[in-house]
């Protein structure tokens, strides 16, 4: 209970009075969840915002649908604030508008003002005719759909690795040890004994150092169906504990509980020494560190349009450059690690045969290292980026393409007045009146020159720098065109992740042991729980007051 609460209301209320029972409990929560959303609202006042939108089953099996609003606050950052979150009879997306709408307008948030939409890839989300992206362009033209970058890099992660067999393979024996060497407490238990043994024997002969952090426990990571970013978790565990998992298996096969056991393990220890495993471990450990940071990139809530697509052409260029100039580094790198783990080198100079016929009595004959350097090396990094080019053209999307004029980087060097110009006419002209299209030229001429003049623009990298700083400086009075602009281009969404989060809270609050929580008293929970800095302000004192007020004082509860 809260002390200050009690010694202001309670030890001054009648005692009849029954404050502290769960129906009060859950009004007086209510009326602060209220309270929450208005400062929300304040917070965002006629900004123009974004919509993030997702669906999820609860843990009584009812499909809830999560509301984020992404706005730039006055005083130029990203806010993704979590609003509400709504029971649903169905996912169809007119059920999904109009329970959106319904909320939006009880809080008084006009459609109108709405300059974006996210969601994931789902037919009823993004379809062009009847999907709910295309229900709100209806009533709001200049409200954009961005499909979410991060469910975008997953499916471009999930198709280069079907299209390589090798790769595919990789990924179905990385399941299946991962799935035995985790199914049982008493292995996980064996693992790690073996793991504190092999540790202390490290640490005794002054290999390993002691110090806070260091030689923590690990175990095996299960990789998720819908995050592409715990495979990347699971394979660095898998290289982290490879001698301790080999040694398990051995110790299974060799003692296990009974044949079916031990041949499993036989198996996949099998499977795990072989030289086309260990290649494949360890260059997904190297191309998926590169998309791992992409994805956590994504993944913030206040990453912005522009500075997306900059990271993925980043990672683009560094993918392309591994493909040129990184095999030998890396193929040094898979014949240290097999050195380590006793795993045994081919001879890379000796013939691989492909298969593949050219007559009757003859056959193609290739060497090991070029099988493994042009058919799988170079074939899986082709695949990535051919993912990657169709996931996220350059050129398909206008509106993100324009957008890329207001790019501060490198000094500006992609700033475009014609461009943003552009932007400004074909995809906010509501914002936009005639008269302040071709003011926003003349204002774009005068700040090209204080770009260059002003000092501090000179260490300004992203969009959200730039937003911030027309603030801090008072330029975005002089520039208020400009400031709209930058504002609104920073509306757009990138990803859902926010959305994502919320489930994640919501499955903490609504549990296997509180299933029968009501759909008001769950959405009350989740907003005070994620927007805990607007919980935390309110007054515990004029919560009180207002529940008195709104209560006859000889109703009883």
């Amino acid at each position: 209970m809260n002390m200050e609460v009690e010694k202001v209301v309670l030890d001054k209320a009648p005692q009849n009075a029954q404050y502290i029972s769960n129906d009060i409990q859950k009004q007086i929560l209510h009326i602060f969840a209220t309270k929450a959303r208005k400062t929300i609202c304040r917070e965002l006042g006629m900004n123009k915002f974004c919509i993030l939108v997702d669906e999820s089953l609860d843990e009584s099996g009812k499909e809830q649908m999560a509301i984020i609003l992404r706005f730039v606050d006055g005083q130029g950052f990203i806010r993704e604030r979590f609003f509400d979150i709504v029971s649903v009879a169905d996912t169809n997306a007119l059920t999904l508008k109009n329970e959106i709408c319904k909320v939006l307008g009880n809080n008084g948030i006009l459609v109108e003002n709405m300059r974006g939409q996210g969601y994931d890839g789902a037919s009823n989300m993004r379809g062009s005719w009847n999907g709910l992206q295309a229900l709100f362009l209806e009533d709001c033209p200049y409200a954009y759909y961005v499909h979410c970058f991060a469910h975008r890099l997953q499916l471009a992660l999930n198709g280069a690795a079907k299209d390589v067999k090798v790769v595919w393979r990789f990924f179905l024996m990385l399941t299946n040890i991962v799935n035995f060497v985790s199914a049982s407490a008493k292995r996980r238990n064996e693992l790690n004994l073996i793991r504190k043994t092999e540790l202390k024997e490290l640490l005794d002969s002054g290999e390993l150092e002691t110090g806070k952090g260091l030689n923590q426990a690990r175990t095996l990571k299960r990789a998720g169906a819908t995050r592409w970013g715990s495979h990347f978790a699971s394979i660095t565990s898998l290289m982290s504990l490879f001698k301790e998992i080999k040694l398990l298996l051995l110790e299974i096969s060799d003692h296990g509980p009974n044949q079916q056991f031990r041949g499993d393990a036989e198996s996949n220890y099998i499977a795990m020494m072989s030289f086309e495993f260990v290649f494949s471990l360890v260059l997904m450990e190297k191309i998926m560190g590169l998309t791992n940071f992409l994805c956590q990139a994504f993944q913030t809530k206040t990453q912005d349009i522009v500075s997306a697509l900059n990271f993925v052409e980043n990672t683009k260029m560094q993918l392309e450059d591994m493909r040129e100039n990184g095999w030998d580094d890396f193929f040094m790198s898979v014949v240290s690690f097999c050195e380590l783990h006793c795993v045994d080198v081919p001879d890379m100079g000796g013939r691989y045969m492909t298969g593949t016929r050219r007559s009757c009595q003859q056959k193609d004959f290739i060497t090991i290292e070029h099988a493994y350097h042009i058919d799988v090396f170079n074939d899986v990094i082709d695949c990535m980026m051919r993912e990657l080019n169709d996931r996220f053209p350059e050129q398909t999307v206008e509106l993100l393409t324009l957008s890329s004029a207001l790019d501060p980087r490198n000094s500006f060097m992609s700033f475009n007045i014609e461009h943003i110009c552009k932007l400004a006419e074909k995809f906010y002209p509501a914002d936009f009146l005639p008269h302040e299209s071709r003011a926003l030229e003349v204002e774009l001429k005068y700040f090209q020159n204080d770009i260059k003049r002003l000092p501090c623009f000179k260490e300004i990298t992203t969009l959200p720098q730039l937003c911030q700083q027309l603030v801090e400086t008072t330029l975005g009075e002089n520039y208020c065109l400009i400031d709209r602009l930058v504002r609104l281009v920073l509306t757009l969404p990138v990803s859902t992740a926010t959305t994502e989060r919320a489930f994640s809270c919501m499955r903490i609050i609504k549990n296997r042991l509180q299933s029968t929580i009501s759909d008001e008293f769950l959405g009350d929970c989740m907003i005070l729980h994620i927007e805990r800095e607007f919980a935390n302000a309110i007054d515990n004192a004029s919560i009180i007051e207002e529940f008195k007020s709104s209560k006859p004082r000889r109703v009883r509860f």
